[in-house]
């Protein structure tokens, strides 16, 4: 026997509720046709594959952070204690979290990873980072603070990353080429003299 769901046995047609109209949009298979038929795929979009492509390869973020060259080694601690500026509150309006409370979330998690920021742009950093052991861990997160992204990820096979303001600031980035892991409750910069002031 055959066994049909009871909701697909009870489907019946409810009929037409409400005035009904034409669809007025064009059928996007119809306009795709046209379109061919007019030459715009031979003829624009081979440049408009390569406008887009430019696009994506020239792309920078409009706040990308930039960073001058480091002039010397130097190591540092960050403190990422942070202060609520406003009070957290749960949906019922309760106050969770004062504001002026003090908290330091790296008292709360691991960091598995550590961030290197380089100036992509510089080829003795990208260099430095190719040669540095950083650069087969994947775990590592790459960030930079000038050059393409896209022309990085294809040159060093992996995942690359624009600086932001925000991240530059919290960790109180001041040069590059520099590494970034945690330390306890801590950020630890390490920032590097590379190239000819060695």
């Amino acid at each position: 026997m055959l066994m049909i769901p009871t909701w697909v046995a009870a489907m019946t047609d409810l009929g037409t509720v409400g005035d009904v109209y034409p669809v007025a949009e064009a059928d996007v298979r119809e306009e795709l046709k046209l379109r061919v038929q007019d030459g715009w795929e031979q003829d624009g979009w081979e440049q408009k594959k390569d406008e887009y492509q430019k696009t994506v390869d020239t792309y920078q973020p409009v706040d990308l952070y930039q960073l001058p060259r480091a002039k010397q080694d130097r190591t540092f601690l960050v403190d990422m204690s942070y202060t609520l500026d406003r009070d957290l509150r749960d949906r019922e309006g309760r106050v969770l979290y004062p504001r002026g409370y003090t908290f330091n979330p790296l008292d709360y998690m691991r960091l598995s990873i550590g961030l290197v920021v380089i100036d992509g742009s510089d080829p003795a950093q990208v260099k430095w980072f190719r040669e540095s052991p950083y650069s087969e861990d994947h775990r590592v997160k790459l960030l930079i603070s000038g050059g393409y992204a896209h022309e990085l990820i294809t040159a060093l096979k992996r995942a690359v990353f624009y600086l932001g303001k925000d991240v530059a600031e919290r960790l109180q980035l001041a040069a590059v080429p520099c590494v970034a892991i945690q330390r306890g409750g801590q950020m630890q910069v390490t920032e590097f003299l590379i190239g000819e002031g060695r």
